[in-house]
């Protein structure tokens, strides 16, 4: 770690934060390019393949960019990591990644499963190449634009460019996982988890921004992992061994845990900006970009799973943050009800956090992981749903985004409150509390939560006109209804049955 940090800082590819932290700004962009990836198509993998949502690349022009990449790369410094994307054993996938940036190298060493002896028999089977530096000519090699992220099942390579954004990196090894686990029967999650006192195991799905890390750090249960996992026969693993948290108006009090972690010496700040008076954090700044990163190792985190595996879920958590503020806070689902909002996987973006972006906007990420997966999506449902059915899993919707009216008049939900509610479902203390049914997507609402107040729980009572609320829920149920044709087809006739109408 520190020998990476040395050469980052004499690089002058990033500067030492106040904790010791490494912290770097990653220059046009800030997020993933998700529309720049694209698969090559080879007769090994494109039968699995959905091509409906991937983009194809012929293997000549793999083959052409991956020799213009080594060209450029000629006598440039590279870092190497060998480590291990997968916690189990048994379904592990020993994985080389090369980047330019010393930096980079040290995100990959905080996010993934180091090598515990450098004398066990390590053979990588896919390497990840980060030339980020290095443009595409979109008409010469085929790309959508001088960004890449191109996987190649084939010669077993990722190969990425045109960004120095790490977090291609991570979601680039998510994307190997998942396609390689579902052939193997094991059910790949974008997800957090966590364990009970019991042996009991949560997870969390949920789309960035919704609260996966920030509602599976809890003390009194220890952390699984907060983002990617595996479900096999025997339970769940975490595919990664470290945490990659939003950072943008960190709370000290409401995340003490996440908070602790940001501020130790080896963590990587992705544009966190620091006060050039104070010479401390400014986690509040949107300065560079809302999308401010923390990645650091798992077990910066005090309270986690040794070995980060455990059994199989009771408890499913799916999280939403509805900026339209009409889904209920929590609310119970059926199973049936669990796969459709697993095929759906909607949050929302409220006005005002992406230019363009005036009103509240819907978006449906199918498996809450729809830039990740390679399978069809059909492919995931049937895995998720089989585990739920053997192993009687609760199903909540828990709704971490607005409410008391549209935007900008709504509210976001106080972490306190979703915390309460969150651990009353999954202590088991909503069991038997009586429900309401909401009318318009036919989710079933606690009536009672400790330490949470009633009239929290029913969204229409906390606007103010609830005519504008049967119109905006109305609103939103017409882009569910929308949105989930797609599915129809392929759906089984008890997810038809709780489809969503207009």
């Amino acid at each position: 770690m520190s020998e990476l940090m040395e050469h980052a800082i004499r690089n002058g590819e990033g500067r030492l934060g106040p904790a010791g932290q490494m912290v770097v700004e990653t220059g046009k962009y800030t997020g993933r390019s998700p529309k720049d990836k694209a698969f090559v198509k080879e007769p090994g993998s494109e039968t699995h393949i959905d091509w409906g949502m991937n983009r194809p690349i012929a293997p000549e022009k793999f083959d052409a960019l991956l020799g213009r990449v080594g060209d450029y790369l000629a006598g440039k410094d590279i870092y190497a990591l060998d480590c291990y994307i997968g916690a189990d054993p048994r379904y592990r996938l020993p994985v080389r990644v090369l980047t330019t940036y010393a930096w980079q190298n040290l995100f990959a060493q905080d996010l993934f499963i180091r090598r515990t002896a450098e004398t066990d028999d390590f053979k990588p089977e896919f390497t990840v190449l980060d030339a980020s530096l290095f443009e595409a000519d979109p008409a010469r090699d085929g790309t959508r634009t001088e960004t890449f992220c191109l996987v190649n099942f084939a010669r077993k390579m990722v190969l990425i460019g045109g960004t120095r954004y790490a977090g291609e990196v991570k979601k680039s090894v998510f994307t190997l996982m998942n396609y390689l686990m579902p052939l193997r029967e094991v059910m790949p999650m974008h997800c957090s988890a966590n364990l009970g006192p019991q042996g009991d195991v949560a997870i969390f799905f949920g789309l960035s921004g919704t609260g996966k890390t920030t509602l599976s750090s809890d003390p009194n249960r220890p952390l699984i992992g907060d983002d990617e996992h595996g479900w096999s026969a025997d339970g769940v693993f975490n595919f990664e061994g470290g945490c990659y948290a939003k950072t943008i108006k960190l709370s000290q009090s409401a995340e003490p845990e996440i908070w602790d972690a940001v501020h130790r010496y080896g963590t990587v700040l992705e544009n966190v900006v620091i006060d050039p008076v104070k010479h401390e954090l400014d986690l509040d700044s949107d300065k560079l970009t809302e999308n401010t990163r923390a990645a650091y190792p798992v077990e910066f985190i005090p309270n986690i799973v040794p070995g980060l595996m455990a059994g199989h879920p009771n408890m499913i958590v799916m999280l939403t943050a509805d900026a339209f503020g009409v889904l209920p806070p929590i609310s119970k689902m059926s199973a049936a009800q669990a796969m459709y909002h697993f095929l759906s996987g909607y949050t929302a973006k409220v006005a005002g956090t992406e230019r363009g972006v005036t009103e509240p906007t819907a978006t449906f990420s199918t498996c809450f992981a729809a830039p990740f997966l390679v399978h069809h999506p059909t492919v995931y449902a049937k895995l998720l749903g089989e585990r739920i059915a053997k192993h009687d899993v609760q199903c909540w919707l828990v709704n971490t985004g607005w409410t008391g009216g549209s935007p900008p008049a709504a509210k976001r939900m106080k972490i306190a409150y979703t915390r309460a509610m969150v651990n009353a479902a999954i202590e088991g203390r909503l069991r038997d509390v009586p429900t309401k049914r909401e009318p318009f997507f036919g989710l079933e609402i606690p009536q009672s939560v400790p330490g949470v107040p009633d009239d929290v729980l029913d969204p229409r009572k906390a606007w103010s006109d609830p005519a504008a609320y049967d119109a905006q829920a109305k609103k939103l149920a017409g882009l569910f209804a929308e949105n989930f044709k797609q599915y129809e087809a392929a759906a089984t006739p008890d997810v038809l049955a709780v489809m969503i109408k207009p």
